[in-house]
């Protein structure tokens, strides 16, 4: 009785009431498991020579990632994830914009830490893989573990469309499914079937740019390579 009554009171004090703040660390929690897991999966592709994974479980890594950072803070924040898809929600008015810059912050900061966090995790792989040198481009670069990088012949322009077509795909697709007048998704696999519209479009739309689709997902890892010792390369 005594244990479970002082952490009764424990939980008490601990209980975070504010509600910006709840919705805060759950889009940080769930934007940090969404992109630990998805760059870990392209770790181990790469920093294994591709032995103990290839671009299909770096693809389904990454969809499945999403699947997960849903169901960790859905209920909370709405798990948002992705300043692409908070701004929809903003022009849709089913999201207040004055959240949408402090989504956008915390979404950065989770992708940032998330890097840091596999950075550790695979510290000696991604050293001992690039020799002891961490480049952005060569045949050991190791910079594109923890953010996206164009192929050689892919223009500024062509990037760009890449990308806006593939951000919209996802959003119309996430809007489809939340609109209650379609066709529903069985409750409770809501994230199971954004998972596999995910995966649907890096299988079909990754070759340009490695389809982050996330600006989030690619700044924040981008900005602690550049920190962590790639240098500014990382930005050309």
């Amino acid at each position: 009785m005594g244990t479970t009554s002082f952490l009764t009171r424990a939980r008490g004090l601990l209980r975070i009431r504010n509600q910006l703040v709840r919705e805060c660390l759950a889009e940080l929690l769930a934007t940090f498991v969404l992109m630990i897991i998805t760059l870990s999966s392209a770790a181990q592709k790469v920093t294994f020579f591709e032995t103990k994974g290839n671009l299909l479980t770096s693809y389904l890594g990454g969809a499945l990632a999403v699947m997960v950072g849903i169901y960790t803070a859905g209920g909370i924040s709405g798990a948002h994830m992705n300043p692409a898809f908070s701004l929809a929600v903003c022009l849709i008015e089913q999201f207040p914009w004055w959240k949408f810059p402090i989504f956008v912050v915390v979404q950065t900061l989770a992708s940032f830490i998330a890097a840091g966090a596999v950075y550790i995790l695979y510290y000696d792989a991604i050293w001992h893989y690039s020799n002891g040198t961490l480049t952005v481009s060569g045949p050991r670069e190791t910079a594109s573990i923890f953010a996206t990088y164009p192929a050689d012949y892919v223009s500024i322009t062509n990037g760009f469309l890449d990308q806006v077509i593939g951000t919209g795909v996802l959003i119309v697709g996430v809007m489809g499914l939340m609109d209650t007048r379609n066709k529903p998704v069985p409750k409770g696999l809501e994230p199971v079937v954004v998972a596999l519209l995910v995966l649907s479009i890096e299988c079909s739309m990754g070759a340009n740019c490695g389809c982050p689709l996330n600006p989030a997902r690619d700044i924040g890892p981008r900005l602690f390579t550049y920190l962590a010792g790639w240098g500014p390369e990382v930005f050309r």
